[in-house]
């Protein structure tokens, strides 16, 4: 097996006639968390959009554990382990927190045992099942919106600004968990975060993205805030 999950080769991906991202590599390795940093409108959202499949690519290539899927629709990137959470907490809001997971879980012959596993992962969720989604919190919200991801057992996990209006309790339990999944092994995170410090305390490396290129890339960790930052600000 490659010990990348994802790369992206050459990527321009378009708004119509307007280039957003232009000429972007980069790679996910295996078991790995990568962070895609930069201001809003350096193209990271477009990025991940395009690496699942929901908005095409231009030119270059994208591809899943070696496999080319370009061109692949999104549910067929489901299948090939991708699992992607937006921006924004999105659940079914007249749905409850248990209903949200289940929808996810039916057809799954292991369905039960995932929903099991993701509320270990977000215990504050065990007694909130019974509760319409639309009532919890917003941090509540993104960890029904990460547990319910990963009841499909995702090769790759996607998180668009999983920490965007979430108080910091609760970014505390993401980055947790994100640590203690891709320590197990089997699963590698493509993370979208303005947050510098949780995305470098969490990333084994990280790409800056500015106007839709990379600006910079290096190796995770605290010590890269500088770097960041710096290569933020051009």
């Amino acid at each position: 097996m490659s010990d990348s999950v994802l790369t992206v080769e050459a990527l321009d991906v378009a708004y119509g006639r307007t280039t957003v991202v232009h000429g972007v590599d980069l790679t996910v390795r295996t078991d790995g968390v990568t962070a895609v940093l930069g201001h809003n409108g350096a193209g990271k959202t477009t990025l991940l959009r395009a690496a699942a499949g929901l908005l095409p690519a231009t030119a270059g290539r994208i591809r899943l554990d070696g496999e080319d899927v370009t061109g692949w629709a999104p549910n067929r990137r489901v299948t090939r382990g991708l699992a992607y959470v937006p921006q924004g907490q999105q659940s079914f809001g007249q749905m409850t927190a248990g209903e949200n997971l289940q929808v996810v879980a039916d057809g799954r012959r292991d369905g039960r045992a995932a929903i099991g596993e993701a509320l270990d992962l977000f215990p504050a969720l065990k007694g909130l099942i019974g509760r319409q989604a639309g009532l919890l919190s917003g941090g509540q919200r993104q960890q029904l919106a990460i547990a319910r991801a990963l009841i499909t057992r995702p090769r790759l996990l996607v998180l668009d600004e999983p920490t965007e209006g979430i108080q910091p309790s609760v970014v505390t339990e993401i980055e947790r968990t994100i640590v203690e999944l891709t320590g197990r092994g089997g699963l590698a995170v493509l993370l979208v975060e303005q947050h510098v410090g949780f995305a470098l305390d969490v990333a084994d490396q990280y790409y800056v993205l500015a106007s839709g290129r990379i600006a910079s890339q290096g190796a995770g960790g605290a010590g890269s805030a500088r770097d960041v930052r710096t290569a933020m600000a051009i």
